[in-house]
């Protein structure tokens, strides 16, 4: 058995490899989805951040609405809870599940999200 020779794709990511800031923050979101600790909309996302219920905010820079990006941001700087901006709202879809996954495994049908809290 030790003459076989097997090919291992080097894109691949080793187990408790090196991971960027984007690879990390797509493996919390889905292991909260799964835990069931996901908050999706700007309504749901405000209650909880005002109970304090929430450990980190996500908010999307595309998102139009100035007023609730100030509400979003002002409810973390006040109960000092970690915010981390990304710049696409249908991006920040897609890691937190809000999408069709087709047989590939690609995302299809992708639902924008304003903010995510966790």
């Amino acid at each position: 058995m030790a003459d076989v020779d097997v090919d291992v794709p080097s894109a691949a990511p080793a187990v408790g490899g090196a991971m960027d800031i984007n690879q990390a923050l797509q493996e919390f979101l889905k292991k909260s989805l799964i835990a069931d600790g996901l908050v999706h909309c700007i309504h749901q996302a405000c209650k909880a951040l005002d109970k304090r219920h929430a450990v980190l905010c996500i908010l999307a820079e595309s998102f139009d609405e100035p007023n609730y990006k100030k509400l979003v941001t002002a409810l973390c700087h006040e109960h000092q809870i970690p915010l981390i901006r990304v710049d696409s709202h249908k991006k920040l879809g897609e890691w937190s599940g809000l999408c069709k996954i087709d047989k590939e495994g690609k995302p299809r049908k992708v639902c924008g999200c304003s903010v995510v809290v966790i």
